[in-house]
């Protein structure tokens, strides 16, 4: 999923911090024109990111674009963070009222520094006023944090993102995010206490992730499922295949064909289909066809 940024202002403030890999993340906490745009994405029509960047440092991310229009290029994704400080009083009843609305299309609301600085809190603070039709996306057990005002919503739902829920696996792709496992108990508690839920399976590592078990884990906690294939571009190729270089080299030649021949995605989306259908399970495919470059 994908979403323009907004405007951004004038630079506040920047300072470093330690981050868990013993690097210095950068952060600067900006003044933005509005923290909520226009969408593209399907039954959304505005998004919300509490942040520009993402500490989770992803692999496969392909949000690292926004890196050529908020003054970043150059940097490695994951070593900044531009914090929307105002982005509460940004947002007002004209925009919200009747509006579907997206938080975290291209940053993680819940990434480690939103403990610190608390945007995604004071947003969902501000839109408790307007009870807009809210979707909230992360791969963060940190959204339990805001449990006590996710209750409070009336048209909500949360979605929980994970591709492998083999550990080993997923902090090499992921190396910030939370540990499947806190992703499960995160999805379990959310469904007991009462809020809408999705399992959204993405991305899809051709032969890597494992769709039907990532079903069985999660199934008993979800309303729905959704499914997003593994988006190779010209931004994240080259990190794509040094972790194929690295754990599964068998797989170099058949990541190389699907660039050049969609089909392995057409099966694909047809063995989901019929493993859903027969499974009487709620579910949505967002797959992308066609991208080679």
């Amino acid at each position: 999923m994908v979403a323009s940024c907004g405007s951004e202002l004038s630079l506040v403030k920047s300072s470093s911090v330690g981050r868990e890999n013993s690097k210095n993340m950068k952060i600067k906490e900006k003044i933005v024109k509005s923290v909520i745009t226009k969408s593209n994405l399907p039954e959304v029509d505005y998004v919300i990111n509490p942040y520009t960047g993402c500490q989770h440092a992803c692999i496969y991310c392909y949000a690292d674009f926004m890196k050529r229009f908020t003054g970043h290029k150059g940097e490695a994704w994951g070593s900044f963070l531009d914090v929307k400080v105002n982005a509460p009083e940004t947002i007002t009843q004209k925009t919200v009222k009747d509006s579907g609305i997206l938080i975290g299309s291209v940053t993680d609301p819940y990434q480690p520094l939103e403990t610190r600085f608390r945007v995604t809190r004071a947003c969902l603070e501000r839109l408790l006023e307007f009870q807009p039709d809210l979707e909230i996306l992360t791969k963060s057990s940190l959204v339990l944090h805001d449990l006590d005002l996710l209750k409070k919503f009336t048209n909500l739902r949360v979605g929980i993102s994970i591709g492998v829920f083999d550990e080993k696996l997923s902090r090499k792709l992921e190396p910030f995010a939370s540990p499947p496992r806190k992703r499960l108990e995160a999805m379990r508690k959310l469904h007991e206490d009462g809020i809408r839920t999705f399992l959204f399976v993405s991305p899809i590592f051709p032969e890597i992730t494992d769709f039907e078990e990532l079903i069985t884990l999660f199934k008993e906690y979800v309303d729905e499922v959704f499914f997003e294939n593994l988006n190779i571009r010209a931004n994240n190729r080259k990190r794509i295949f040094e972790f194929l270089k690295e754990n599964r080299p068998d797989l170099l030649p058949l990541y190389e064909e699907i660039q050049k021949d969609i089909s392995y995605w057409d099966d694909l989306e047809r063995r989901i289909t019929e493993y859903c259908q027969k499974s009487q399970l709620s579910f949505k495919l967002f797959f992308h066809h066609g991208l080679k470059n």
